[in-house]
């Protein structure tokens, strides 16, 4: 298990910045202002990923170092991030933290239970989950001054891309997840089929007043999102996609429409997402 010396959660933005400029030295050439660099616990670049989470999770929620320390510190060995950089200006965007394993041992399905009343055991039986590779996406984090137009979309939409490439690399089935109101809306516009875990409801978690628990089936995700995106360009007849239906008499649809384009099918993201050799 990674010591408490080696994991910080508080670096400072001299140290951030040094670390990126290391990692962007390493890595030269590449097109475009924002990149995706996956990197796994111990790398240098994960501890930017932590502060990331730790800035974003006590504005928030008021989540601070202590809080993150203790909630994450059986999973930091297990745990692989997506640190969204901005190149142009060698400083971070966003950063997302994804935790492996096949059942129990995951975050959501240990923390479920006790909010939702349903064991660990039984959630797993409920999802078929039966020891096949499975991801926790526990983490989706944007900083406050790329939020809002296109530099959120851009950053966002490189986030999921990257989690949907480098789970079908690793061979992913299942995805559970944590979501509070905001992030499951988000991801609901993507068009993905949020089921929640154990028929659950909302429940207050860490600070969330409306927090829910949810699984998806990794091997559809890309497919369902593009999808999602052609019905919003009119390319697919909208079914019983209730969802889009409700996007398409909203002002924002075309930008809807290109997000779920780039996340569903990589266009315009792919060469921009840099994978652990």
């Amino acid at each position: 298990m990674l010591s408490t010396t080696e994991v910080r959660y508080d670096l400072d933005h001299a140290e951030v910045q040094r670390r990126i400029a290391d990692y962007l030295a390493a890595h030269p050439g590449r097109a475009g202002r924002f990149i995706s660099a996956v990197v796994g616990h111990g790398h240098p670049l994960a501890n930017v990923g932590r502060t990331i989470e730790r800035l974003i999770f006590e504005e928030a929620f008021g989540n601070d170092t202590a809080v993150m320390i203790a909630e994450y510190r059986a999973y930091e060995d297990r745990s692989l991030f997506f640190v969204i950089i901005d190149g142009e200006n060698g400083v971070p965007a966003g950063a997302g933290r994804i935790v492996e394993g096949t059942g129990i041992g995951l975050k959501t399905v240990d923390d479920a239970p006790t909010h939702i009343g349903v064991s660990a055991t039984d959630i797993l039986a409920a999802h078929g989950m039966n020891g096949e590779k499975a991801w926790d996406y526990t983490t989706v984090a944007v900083l406050p001054q790329y939020r809002g137009g296109q530099s959120q979309l851009m950053v966002s939409s490189l986030m999921h891309r990257t989690f949907l490439v480098t789970g079908a690399r690793a061979g992913v089935q299942h995805v559970v997840t944590m979501l509070d109101r905001r992030a499951y809306r988000n991801m609901a516009m993507l068009g993905i089929n949020l089921q929640p875990l154990a028929g659950s409801g909302p429940f207050e978690y860490l600070g969330s007043a409306e927090n829910r628990a949810v699984y998806c089936w990794f091997p559809e995700l890309a497919g369902d999102i593009a999808a999602r995106g052609e019905r919003l360009l009119g390319l697919r007849p909208v079914g019983d996609d209730a969802g889009a239906r409700e996007l398409l008499d909203q002002p924002h649809r075309l930008i809807s429409a290109q997000a779920c384009e780039q996340v569903g099918t990589g266009k315009g993201l792919d060469d921009l997402i840099i994978l652990p050799d």
